[in-house]
């Protein structure tokens, strides 16, 4: 994906990313930090939400994806599930129409057979009454992982070879990209992860090819303004080949990006 040069809030120009992907992470270890209960480290987490989405706004960055809930959170504590799933359903009411009037579109993936139908409801609502927004575009990946993603685009087109409707030739990069999930978004330029871990978790395995990665020690909770600018700064600094030469001329081995 091509750098945009962008002016900043302080009027200097700096490479901004059209697409930034998040891993949020941390918010057990900061309520734990805190003395708090876990579900009090996710109601932090929602709080940052906030203040990156306003931040997203004042650095002229078109998309947003957030790591919500991954398909390994099943695996959790019950009631630390329930209380996940409870926050995402009071931010599909409380903050839904906020977003609206920004001008903000909604847009979910994952597979979502697994939630309730009333959250089902709230998420395809949230899509509905958004989708002509073109200010910017939060994405909410939920019971999501990459590999199911790739899994479930290579299934679509193994019904497509069998219906007659695709050659196996026809099978390309392109082909697969587009039955891949937001396969109809620029990829993330960068993937940002808070909590210390330096690994993307199965998140957006077809999508993080050759984006830029940062990740830092900050707790999600504690990642705001402040933070986002630094991760956008790391980013603009770094120099973005996709495996094509250096400036002096010589060639990068292997997929060097």
């Amino acid at each position: 994906m091509p750098i945009r040069d962008q002016s900043n809030s302080a009027g200097s120009a700096q490479p901004v990313p059209r697409h930034v992907a998040i891993i949020m992470d941390g918010n057990n270890r900061w309520a734990k930090r805190h003395g708090l209960p876990g579900h009090a480290g996710h109601r932090a987490g929602v709080e940052a939400i906030r203040d990156v989405l306003r931040a997203c706004r004042q650095s002229q960055v078109e998309i947003l994806t957030l790591f919500a809930f991954s398909s390994e959170n099943w695996g959790r504590p019950t009631p630390e599930v329930r209380a996940l799933l409870a926050l995402l359903s009071r931010y599909l009411r409380n903050e839904v129409r906020e977003l609206h009037k920004d001008g903000v579109r909604v847009r979910f993936i994952g597979e979502r057979g697994r939630f309730s139908e009333r959250l089902q409801r709230l998420m395809a609502n949230a899509e509905h009454l958004t989708r002509e927004n073109a200010t910017a575009t939060v994405v909410i990946a939920v019971d999501y992982g990459g590999r199911w993603d790739i899994a479930r685009a290579a299934r679509r087109l193994a019904e497509q070879v069998a219906s007659g409707q695709l050659e196996p030739a026809d099978i390309t990069e392109e082909t697969l990209g587009r039955e891949i999930e937001i396969g109809d978004l620029p990829a993330p330029d960068l993937c940002i992860r808070t909590g210390g871990d330096a690994r993307i978790s199965n998140f957006l395995l077809w999508h993080l090819a050759y984006s830029e990665l940062y990740f830092t020690n900050t707790l999600w909770p504690d990642f705001g303004a402040l933070e986002f600018a630094r991760a956008l700064a790391d980013y603009a600094r770094r120099e973005r080949r996709f495996g094509q030469r250096e400036p002096d001329g010589l060639v990068m081995g292997g997929n060097n990006a």
